[in-house]
């Protein structure tokens, strides 16, 4: 924490109303001293509230009125979750000059943000003022907290982009009586063994287990207890929130209000009330009530005329002239003290958030978060040239000194690339992309970015023209796979040969010099509409060899499938485009196929066909190749 001087800054610009106080911020002020007064009083064991700090004029300021609702025009800041994610990210965290005391002083949000730093009460109120402004139902709050919150130390969370989603239990099978398949016979000797061996290692387990979980917990907080925080409530009702919960306004994260690092509240207030917590904290704020209509669990400062108190009536007697002399404590009728008040407007100036300020939320240029093993950075959107805003860097030691893994996220690059992961240990980089990459890509592994290294790429395949889903190539072999295809191919395998290494040297380019292809190899499912012996499950084209081998599907009653070999006639020249087709050169094993699909004729079509086939199977494996 760079040591800023508060005392030092230009307030000469600021409002009248930031250096006075109006005649109804006085009467606020009487007001709240006077319950200040009945509270000490009835009370007198509680801590200090945090009722009417001084701002950075050095004017005392009710806090309900340093709270300035307002909606900033950005889609992403009328959210919970934006606001917070923007508090959290813009300003600087400073620590309470005492972590068991309040501060002396609040100032406004205006200035909070024109200097982009404050301590918990800073982040809170500004905060607050964009979450009222954006409809929700928030509030201050001053209480306690434990020192890792209060000290924005998230050494000891795992960070928020590494965590798993929850494992979604698997549904019973219904069926109570289906049958139940004898399980495999095990030895009772060898069980018993296995749990003798067990019982011998289980004590020095545990003693490794004791030594680790003594290294890894921090060291008890002599302060637990009795460090002052702020955070926001936001409870349920508006703006369709199920459920009452807390943000932390360091970190902007989301906590459930039974959260044991919330260690107890003093007070809340907004925009038009304050509220002191009457209800015991020994057990922190998992069984606080927080319905603020209920007087024995919340007293109110202003409340309305039909609301009771718990507070007295009058003030102690050394102060009844004192206040029967005040105007603003008139009586009613029968020596009540009518404590119903509206709220003066804020003195705060009209919060104000520019787009630049905005998209730049980041006062150092970057922010580093240290987790359990991780460390998060985060940047603007173009801070950097190539779009990179956020990486996470993930270590096999608590220390942070052994990389294992990097994960890097991107914004707003020309080829829709938002997420790059890389394994320190294999050195295998993954790149995900969105929709909109000029080749369709959806994901790509790689060691290395020189061609046949090792590449395996993903496609958005419903917007291909090939349904192609995934391509899978290294030096010697190109594997790709289809889905919902007109055809029923699933996948093709093709197996290459080594360049001419004449050709290499000369320094021919591997376009000039491509790849011998050895064996194409496609596989198909199976076609309802056509019989077995007719439907192709694969088809093997092995260039080298000059054979072609078909293997049709089976039906449900058949146990060997039909087949077919056309193969190459030995010592016989082949003439280019030439069909050659004889008893010699073609094998058939069809015992299920009809006798039309044993003749010369039907055959010598097929392999017409099939020569074409392999024709523009060659010439699409050098598109692919192209294209990687």
């Amino acid at each position: 924490i760079s040591g800023f001087d508060w005392s030092s800054i230009d307030t000469s610009h600021l409002p009248s109303s930031y250096k006075t106080n109006s005649r109804w911020e006085k009467k606020l002020l009487q007001l709240a001293d006077h319950f200040l007064e009945q509270y000490i009083h009835l009370c007198p064991d509680r801590k200090p509230l945090f009722v009417h700090p001084v701002n950075e004029c050095g004017v005392q300021k009710f806090v309900s009125t340093t709270l300035r609702p307002t909606r900033i025009p950005f889609p992403e800041l009328y959210y919970w979750s934006g606001c917070a994610s923007f508090v959290s990210d813009y300003l600087i965290m400073e620590p309470l000059r005492c972590p068991t005391t309040l501060p002396s002083s609040l100032y406004s949000p205006t200035t909070i943000l024109r200097y982009q730093r404050g301590n918990c009460f800073d982040f809170s109120v500004l905060l607050c003022s964009l979450l009222i402004g954006a409809g929700y139902d928030a509030y201050c709050v001053h209480g306690y907290a434990t020192l890792e919150m209060c000290s924005l130390d998230q050494t000891q969370e795992v960070c928020p982009l590494l965590r798993k989603p929850p494992e979604v239990p698997e549904e019973e099978d219904p069926n109570k009586y289906r049958i139940k398949y004898p399980v495999e016979p095990q030895s009772k000797f060898e069980l018993q063994q296995k749990a003798k061996e067990g019982e011998e290692t289980q004590p020095a387990e545990e003693e490794e287990r004791e030594e680790e979980v003594e290294v890894e917990q921090p060291k008890r907080d002599p302060l637990h207890g009795l460090r002052v925080h702020a955070w926001v409530l936001v409870l349920s009702g508006k703006r369709q929130v199920p459920e009452n919960f807390f943000i932390n306004p360091f970190t902007g994260n989301h906590h459930s209000t039974t959260d044991e690092c919330f260690l107890g509240i003093e007070s809340i207030w907004n925009d038009t009330n304050y509220w002191v917590n009457m209800q015991d904290c020994r057990q922190g704020c998992k069984d606080l009530s927080f319905d603020l209509s209920d007087s024995i669990c919340w007293e109110v400062m202003f409340p309305r005329s039909n609301e009771p108190s718990q507070l007295p009536t009058e003030s102690p007697k050394k102060d009844t002239d004192d206040v029967v002399s005040d105007p603003s404590n008139a009586l009613e009728e029968k020596g009540k003290i009518d404590r119903s008040f509206e709220m003066p407007l804020s003195w705060v100036a009209q919060i104000k958030i520019s787009f630049r300020e905005y998209e730049n939320p980041f006062p150092e240029g970057k922010k580093v978060i240290l987790y359990n093993k991780a460390k998060l950075e985060k940047w603007a959107p173009y801070a950097n040239g190539d779009g990179l805003v956020e990486r996470v860097t993930v270590y096999a030691d608590s220390d942070c000194t052994e990389e294992v893994e990097v994960k890097e996220w991107f914004k707003h690059r020309e080829d829709q690339l938002y997420l790059r992961e890389v394994n320190k240990q294999t050195q295998l980089i993954t790149d995900h992309f969105r929709r909109g990459h000029p080749l369709l890509l959806k994901a790509h592994s790689y060691t290395s970015l020189e061609p046949e290294t090792g590449h395996t790429v993903e496609y958005y395949h419903t917007a291909r023209a090939d349904e192609l889903w995934k391509r899978c190539e290294s030096a010697t072999e190109m594997t790709e796979y289809f889905v919902g295809r007109e055809d029923f191919l699933h996948m093709r395998h093709i197996q290459f040969d080594e360049r001419d290494k004449k050709m290499q040297k000369a320094g021919v380019g591997t376009d000039a010099n491509p790849r011998p292809i050895v064996q194409i190899t496609e596989y198909f499912h199976r076609n309802p509409k056509k019989p077995a012996d007719e439907d192709i499950e694969e088809r093997i084209f092995t260039v080298t060899d000059d054979t072609i081998q078909l293997t049709y599907h089976l039906e449900v009653h058949d146990t060997i499938a039909s087949k077919v070999v056309f193969c190459r006639v030995i010592g016989r020249k082949k003439r280019e485009d030439e069909i050659f087709l004889s008893r010699e050169n073609s094998v058939t094993y069809q015992p299920w196929a009809p006798e039309k699909h044993k003749n010369m004729p039907y055959l010598y079509n097929l392999l017409q066909e099939l020569r074409i086939q392999q024709k523009l199977l060659k010439q699409r494996v050098r598109d692919s190749e192209a294209e990687v």
